[in-house]
């Protein structure tokens, strides 16, 4: 019989480099926000898949970046102490971008905190043909090289499309050292339900926004509970939540024309939280300003930063 095993394995890399939609592959289910624009993840979300041999703890963490604010710098240091914590380190490297900057930039801050184990993972193969993947994995090893990382495994998945996940999760596993379970069964992340419930928020606000808006949102849930006196098998859910930017011009596009997308993006956030949380809910949504909170300390710790 073989030893049950158990560890963290965090994945970095640049913005949007497909950190979250891997955890969310991996887990089975959605723990992580993802959206199409870079920076979405803000925290440092925990999803666990639960084997027969083993329980494999996902920790996701902001896109390495220069920062060019407070709340960039802060982010940045969250990342290098999770590296230092966990199993396992993998990059991931989108395959259809090249190697830039950014990623050499990550994989030499790496190579300073001297983990044991380093993974390359070669993202969003879907999108690109097998001879850009075979070229993309030549230039990973190449960056290795120079940078004087040891990959102990090189590994091109798609998220999307399901192709090599469970190898990955095999790999994964085979380098946790052997323990206990730390989690109990079933449960899947151990982020907070208002912390899970403010991210899918952001996640329906920010799509809402594309491009008029950069990373300008911050949500808070002042407010959750199950409303008094309901009966047991008809219970709601009551959230208030208010949505921070930092100008009065991001929340007349917030709210939209008469209130349109504030509708739009409390209607879409409000079915998330029901099949994240299997309870109706009721969404109640403020915007407010916080003037500059990106760069101002107080205001990011008010924001939970």
């Amino acid at each position: 019989m073989s030893e049950h095993r158990s560890g963290f394995a965090c994945f970095v890399g640049r913005p949007n480099a497909g950190k979250s939609t891997l955890t969310n592959a991996l887990v089975g289910t959605k723990v992580a926000i993802t959206s199409s624009r870079p920076q979405t993840t803000r925290t440092v979300v925990r999803g666990i898949v639960h084997r027969p041999d083993a329980q494999l703890i996902l920790v996701d963490t902001p896109g390495l970046h220069r920062p060019r604010t407070l709340l960039g710098q802060r982010l940045n240091d969250l990342v290098t102490t999770t590296w230092a914590e966990v199993d396992v380190v993998a990059v991931c490297f989108p395959a259809d971008q090249k190697i830039g900057p950014g990623d050499r930039f990550i994989v030499t801050e790496l190579a300073k905190s001297r983990r044991t184990t380093t993974f390359a993972i070669a993202t969003k193969t879907d999108l690109v043909d097998p001879g850009r993947v075979a070229q993309h994995l030549l230039d990973i090893a190449k960056l290795g090289e120079q940078t004087g990382t040891d990959w102990a495994e090189m590994v091109p998945v798609s998220a999307k499309s399901g192709d090599q996940v469970a190898l990955l999760a095999d790999l994964l596993v085979a380098n946790l050292p052997e323990g206990p379970q730390l989690y109990p069964d079933g449960e899947l992340t151990d982020a907070p339900e208002e912390q899970i419930a403010a991210e899918l928020i952001r996640e329906a606000a920010l799509e809402g926004v594309r491009d008029e808006l950069p990373h300008s949102i911050a949500v808070v849930v002042e407010e959750m509970a199950l409303r008094p006196g309901r009966p047991e098998h008809k219970p709601l859910l009551d959230i208030h939540a208010n949505l921070f930017v930092e100008r009065d011009s991001q929340k007349g596009i917030v709210i939209g024309h008469r209130g349109k997308r504030l509708k739009e993006v409390g209607s879409d956030a409000r079915k998330q939280i029901e099949a994240m949380l299997g309870v109706p809910v009721y969404l109640d949504l403020r915007v407010k300003i916080a003037k500059d909170w990106q760069r101002d300390p107080r205001q990011l710790r008010r924001l939970g930063f």
